[in-house]
């Protein structure tokens, strides 16, 4: 595994009046959560950050982070990181096709064609992260 690469929990960042926020999609299909650990302008206090409801579409941009790599030669998204005895874990999901590949790799089915396992953070390769745009006008199929 790369050293330059610190595994990430997945999440949405969003880009607003010149500042970045980590966000969530809703609350309507227009619509973006942004939250801030201090006090901004048109922001809410919530149980110890703030928060704001915005249009979507008066983001500048708006993506979703997420770290992926490979773990016995199949993808895999990176969902946490654990320790266990003083050693470093990868808590990942297969991102394959194929349930009996999860499977033969010690995955565990969480829900019907979802695998997920944790595993030594050395046995996952090819660490990147990735940033996927989200469109700013959500489309008719998007919740």
């Amino acid at each position: 595994m790369s050293e330059e690469i610190e595994p990430v929990a997945s999440g949405f960042v969003a880009r607003y009046r010149e500042r970045t926020y980590a966000a969530a999609l809703g609350p309507g299909p227009a619509e973006a959560v942004l939250f801030s650990e201090e006090a901004q302008e048109g922001f809410e206090p919530v149980s110890g950050y703030w928060r704001a409801v915005v249009a979507r579409a008066s983001l500048d941009w708006l993506v979703l982070v997420r770290t992926v790599g490979a773990f016995g030669g199949e993808p895999c998204l990176v969902l946490d990181v654990s320790e266990e005895n003083g050693e470093e874990g990868l808590h990942i999901a297969y991102t394959g096709h194929s349930g009996m590949k999860a499977e033969a790799l010690g995955y565990w089915m969480v829900d019907h064609g979802a695998y997920e396992v944790v595993v030594p953070r050395e046995e996952v390769v090819s660490l990147r992260i990735e940033r996927v745009p989200v469109p700013l006008s959500p489309s008719r199929t998007e919740p």
